[in-house]
């Protein structure tokens, strides 16, 4: 039998990180592999009009950003957990379906830990939250992370710009 694995996508936010958090502690308790996962999302690539695109300097700059984030929380994992059993990836394109589908198909995860809601609070209004579709359509089983290490219910804070 393989062995287990998770996926946790990641995007920054303090909900992404609590989530990988507690993926490394259920790795770590039931002796699984994590992939943790960035999504640069591509459709942020078009500009107003329709044929521009942002510069291939700026893609490799989002792309050099994820790698030393997610480098970090490998890291963080080893550092404060002891656990090593750690992979990261960057994708490009949609993350709902990168998420709930292509990923999974690449590396068999059977189970997604991600955050109850992510950095984009315009994307969730205009087109709902990542969160919520893949919660309704992945290949695998949805752990929506809702608490914090020690189980306590967390409130949402409002970041002032």
């Amino acid at each position: 039998m393989a062995k287990e694995s998770i996926l946790v996508p990641v995007d920054g936010s303090e909900s992404a990180e609590r989530a990988f958090d507690k993926a490394v502690k259920v790795g770590q308790r039931d002796g699984a592999h994590v992939d943790v996962l960035n999504v640069i999302d591509t459709r942020q690539f078009i500009g107003e009009m329709q044929d521009t695109l942002i510069s291939g300097d700026t893609i490799y700059q989002m792309t050099q950003d994820s790698e030393e984030y997610l480098k970090s929380l490998k890291k963080w994992a080893h550092d404060n957990f002891n656990f090593d059993d750690v992979d990261y990836h960057i994708r490009y394109g949609s993350p709902k379906r990168i998420i709930s589908y292509d990923f999974i198909k690449d590396h068999h995860n059977t189970l997604i830990v991600m955050g109850a809601t992510g950095l984009n609070a315009v994307e969730r209004m205009l087109m709902g939250s990542v969160t919520e579709y893949v919660n309704q359509h992945a290949l695998a089983d949805v752990l929506i992370v809702k608490t914090d290490m020690g189980n306590n219910p967390v409130k949402p804070t409002m970041k002032k710009n």
